[in-house]
């Protein structure tokens, strides 16, 4: 009990110190989790009023927590008084409270639940929070960095890793004590404990978790010499072979086995495909750099092989990986991927000429381009959204103009069917711009252009896709698609007492609808299930009524009408109506529309569907 007494004390101690600290980090960081342990207690359809402004709080205090940290680092390290502390403090709490302003009067998304409440901030608010926490964050790691004689970047970004990993495993422990005390209680002495407890426990840990994290770092005060400092940022023994004698040599068998790949690749001619390109240039190009910062100081004759022999070899590999860049441009134009993939090639190309040149004194300046960069990406008319969408219209203007669709500022159905390769570059910007949520359309771009009907009456032609016989046959990749919608028309629906609408995901984007009618039988409990499992169930009274698997239905459907998206087909509306029956109910599904996907070569299906309407009454 003495020792339960002290390690309660010492955890108190500990955290009193880190708050006396970093008052505004711990300040924020708590007020975030009061937030939390408040949005637990409420139930959704009470908390639904109030998600936007709870949202606006968390992003706000993470803004915070993360940038009074760096604040305060650069008041101790650069300045050391008192009143430099005090700034730092108060500038962190105004930052909070603008970030908060600022999404509360500007980022509220266009309400998509039925009672036009907003729920969430936009996603382009939501990024640019995120890239100040990601400034903030590198500024903290070269700020922990100084002075030069007793730090630099490298052993600060290590040190951050320390601390971070320290931090996770106490609150992995703490988790996993703390639920297991309250899993006892549950199954001992009060079965009916709510599944809520688990969420403050984990909520909690959270906070002791980052508090332990923040109270891992030494003091940076300008005059003060912490001793602590020395044993934060040194690299363990184990730490160091993985580094040299693991990490090191994967490195550079990676290093070989790309240099062969790309030689290989140049010879033949056959190039790989822009995603899978992107792929292995952001993992190789991020964690060669992360590895290249952390052996530093190593001087075993690995490291220092790695060290010279990473920044060309990285270039030669960008080299080859700007060319694929270009032809993805000239097919596709500027879209998302090709936008990020762009940013991390000049970070890339930049971090390795820059450790070529200046070797670890570059790090500095890579952390200042990495931080222009991620500001870049979130800038009006320059970042990720804005950007991007603003060429794609440019290309589909340029595609429209071609083909006489477009004559001033209104859309004309083609009179002649524009060919394949047109086709399917018309489909593929419509339908990127459509689900860009902040792209500023112009005036001749219809709601909704996205939807088969829509395009179709608007453009005067379907939709087309890459990789199909432009007659129309059988698909040359791998995959068949079956996509139907429900046609324009009416359905007899007299005999139904209900109409039970469960499609579309709801305002907490779960993928499982539940809805309850009250019939004469009893309490039924409709549940559509649209993960893999695909199933419709019905409880009467908590009794399983009727459950059933939609895959076989939607199958002989995809069947019926194959590979939907390479010719024009008329569907009969009731090839969308699918009609069940039990002794207790009667339940008829019609789907707005669905898709069906098959992979030929590893013969998997993966479907989609929208329901229009469930429809159901009682056999009595």
């Amino acid at each position: 009990m003495a020792n339960l007494k002290s390690s309660i004390m010492r955890v108190i101690r500990s955290s009193s110190e880190t708050f006396q600290t970093y008052p505004a980090v711990i300040g924020c960081a708590l007020l975030f989790t009061i937030v939390t342990m408040v949005r637990i207690q409420m139930d959704w359809p009470l908390q639904e009023t109030y998600n936007f402004l709870f949202n606006c709080l968390h992003l706000a205090f993470a803004t915070g927590a993360v940038f009074s940290l760096a604040a305060i680092t650069a008041a101790n390290s650069r300045s050391g008084e008192k009143k430099a502390f005090l700034y730092a403090n108060m500038l962190g709490v105004i930052i909070t409270a603008l970030t908060f302003i600022l999404l509360y009067a500007f980022a509220a998304r266009e309400p998509y639940v039925a009672n036009g409440i907003v729920t969430n901030v936009t996603n382009l608010a939501s990024a640019r929070v995120s890239a100040a926490i990601a400034i903030s964050l590198i500024a903290f790691i070269y700020l922990a960095g100084y002075p030069e004689d007793e730090s630099d970047f490298g052993r600060s970004l290590f040190m951050f890793h320390k601390a971070f990993f320290i931090a996770m495993i106490y609150g992995l422990v703490i988790m996993a004590g703390t639920s297991g005390v309250a899993g006892a209680v549950q199954a001992l002495l009060y079965r009916n404990m709510s599944e809520k407890v688990y969420m403050y426990l984990g909520t909690i840990t959270g906070f002791l978790a980052f508090t332990i994290f923040v109270g891992y770092f030494p003091s940076f005060s300008k005059n003060k010499i912490d001793e602590h400092r020395e044993v934060a940022q040194k690299q363990p023994r184990f730490i160091e072979v993985l580094f040299q004698y693991i990490m090191v040599p994967i490195a550079l068998a990676l290093t070989v086995v790309l240099l062969i790949w790309t030689m290989k690749t140049i010879v033949a001619g056959s190039w790989p495909s822009f995603i899978r390109l992107s792929g292995i240039a952001t993992s190789y190009a991020g964690i060669g750099i992360w590895l290249h910062i952390m052996v530093t100081h190593h001087e075993s004759a690995l490291a220092k092989f790695f060290k010279k022999i990473y920044p060309i070899v990285a270039l030669v590999i960008l080299a080859f990986e700007a060319r694929v860049l270009v032809v993805q441009l000239g097919e596709s134009g500027l879209k998302t991927p090709e936008y990020y993939f762009s940013l991390i090639w000049v970070f890339a190309v930049s971090a390795s000429i820059l450790l070529l040149i200046k070797k670890e004194k570059a790090h500095s300046f890579i952390a200042a381009i990495l931080c222009a960069l991620i500001l870049f990406s979130v800038l009006p008319g320059l970042g990720y959204q804005a950007l991007p969408a603003r060429a794609q219209v440019n290309r589909l203007e340029e595609l429209l103009l071609g083909e006489n669709i477009l004559q001033g500022d209104k859309l004309v159905p083609a009179t002649a069917r524009p060919s394949q390769s047109v086709r399917v570059q018309i489909t593929d910007a419509v339908e990127y711009l459509s689900g860009n949520e902040d792209a500023k359309l112009p005036t001749w771009f219809a709601p909704n252009l996205y939807q088969n009907d829509i395009f179709e009456r608007e453009l005067g032609f379907e939709k087309a896709w890459p990789d199909y016989d432009p007659d129309g046959g059988i698909p040359i990749d791998r995959t068949i698609e079956t996509y139907l919608a429900l046609p324009n028309g009416a359905i007899d629906i007299t005999d139904y007492t209900w109409a039970i609408y469960v499609s579309g995901y709801n305002a907490r984007q779960e993928e499982v609808d539940t809805v309850y009618v009250e019939g004469e039988q009893g309490l039924y409990r409709i549940t559509w299930d649209r993960t893999e499992a695909l199933t419709l169930r019905i409880d009467l009274d908590d009794r399983l009524i009727l459950e059933e698997d939609m895959k076989p239905y939607l199958n002989t459907i995809a069947g019926k009408y194959p590979d939907t998206n390479s010719y024009e087909t008329s569907i009969d509306s009731g090839d969308l109506s699918y009609e069940l029956e039990t002794p207790e109910v009667t339940v008829l599904i019609v789907f707005k529309d669905l898709s069906v996907n098959l992979d030929v070569e590893k013969d998997e299906f993966s479907y989609w569907t929208e329901i229009n309407m469930i429809y159901m009454k009682e056999n009595k």
